[in-house]
């Protein structure tokens, strides 16, 4: 009881861990979004968008990748909406250091690259199946 005794006003809030997967195994779905408008000059054409997947994302991901067809909108800081055409790069991976590694290497490459404030990151558990 004297151990406790200094612990007054902590809940007890379970944490969540995600449920074993029925079928598959537990890995991790990134999703990272590319916008295709330069701050100054052309859009990112259909060119340099597979080089970058052909040369930077495949040799890291070579099991495998899907890329969707996107558009985007945000709100500026200027208060003005803002669009553009974007690319929706999903990658199923390992939940280890060095998978995590290679997707933010994608982000710096590409945000270097082509002029780019940001790249969105999102990530999630899933279970995977083959």
């Amino acid at each position: 009881m004297l151990f406790l005794s200094g612990c007054t006003g902590v809940t007890n809030t379970p944490v969540k861990t995600p449920a074993p997967c029925v079928v598959g195994d537990t890995m991790t779905q990134s999703t990272l979004y590319f916008g295709l408008n330069r701050p100054a000059g052309p859009e990112i054409t259909v060119t340099e968008w597979q080089q970058f997947v052909d040369n930077d994302v495949t040799p890291r991901f070579r099991d495998g990748l899907t890329v969707f067809n996107a558009n985007g909108q945000w709100l500026g800081n200027d208060g003005k909406l803002a669009r553009e055409s974007s690319k929706a790069l999903m990658l199923i991976h390992g939940s280890d250091v060095e998978s995590n590694n290679k997707v933010e290497k994608l982000r710096s490459t590409y945000q270097s690259r082509f002029n780019q404030d940001s790249v969105m990151r999102v990530d999630q558990q899933v279970c995977v199946a083959f």
